[in-house]
């Protein structure tokens, strides 16, 4: 079995002891006792993990419990509690792994793959894509999902990041705290609705204003839990089709910048 190069192993233990998106220092202590690895003790979390995983590569001659780490930690239903942490954290892991020939899935399945040869893929697509959309005038608001972790297997990740942008926008516009279609059905789909994207005075505004409550609806599911289906698992977009729909999801923020609040009687 190939080792780990020390830059690898580097990158690996860096995109799981992330500040921002990584584990926690008590998830480490977990993972390294059950990867059957060396605690090295309570140090930076991303020397922590380089530290246990250089020990343990060193002392048993193979990558395995390297392996395991990787694979626990990655384990989607780990996330039940906090789902948002999943995604962003497995697309920088990706990218980290994309050297060694190695790739986690949206199931947390660690798999074989084509290893990168250059500079990291990523990052050339997401310069791509974001001068491919600024040249469409989206929104500023679409442009941020534009890195290179959320492209660094594919696209679909930076959309579904985007639909969920809308989301916290319709919920900092009213203060509600639903999301999905409770959201959309309490905020565009009421009689008065909590936004209203026209004057509601006629029957062709009220229907725009019921067909925009069901693009959002439509936007929503079709993003919604992806890995719990099967079809969105394997979801390969390419970039035509991450800025077709980014351009939806702009057109969306757009139109909840311009909505106003009817008065409720």
């Amino acid at each position: 079995m190939a080792f780990f190069s020390q830059d690898q192993l580097e990158a690996i233990a860096g995109a799981l002891g992330d500040t921002n998106q990584g584990l926690t220092g008590l998830e480490i202590q977990h993972l390294i006792a059950s990867s059957k690895m060396i605690d090295p003790g309570p140090v930076m979390k991303r020397v922590r993990i380089y530290n246990a995983f250089v020990e343990s590569q060193n002392t048993k001659q193979n990558r395995t419990h390297v392996l395991e780490f990787i694979r626990l930690a990655m384990k989607p239903a780990r996330y039940n509690h906090d789902p948002d942490r999943y995604e962003p954290m497995r697309a920088l892991l990706n990218q980290a792994l994309a050297f060694a020939g190695l790739v986690v899935d949206q199931a947390g399945n660690l798999t074989s793959a084509e290893s990168a040869q250059t500079l990291p893929e990523a990052q050339r697509r997401a310069r791509n894509l974001r001068a491919d959309l600024e040249g469409r005038g989206v929104h500023p608001d679409v442009l941020k999902f534009c890195r290179a972790e959320l492209v660094s297997d594919n696209y679909f990740h930076a959309v579904q990041e985007a639909v969920k942008s809308v989301a916290d926008k319709m919920r900092t516009r009213t203060g509600l705290t639903d999301d999905g279609a409770p959201l959309v059905d309490r905020v565009l789909a009421g009689d008065p609705p909590l936004l209203a994207i026209n004057p509601r005075s006629t029957v062709s505004e009220r229907s725009e204003q019921s067909g925009f409550a069901n693009l959002v609806r439509g936007t929503f599911s079709m993003f919604r839990n992806p890995t719990a289906h099967e079809a969105r698992i394997h979801w390969v977009m390419s970039k035509e089709d991450a800025e077709d729909l980014l351009s939806i999801v702009s057109l969306i923020h757009r139109r909840l910048d311009a909505a106003h609040m009817p008065a409720r009687i």
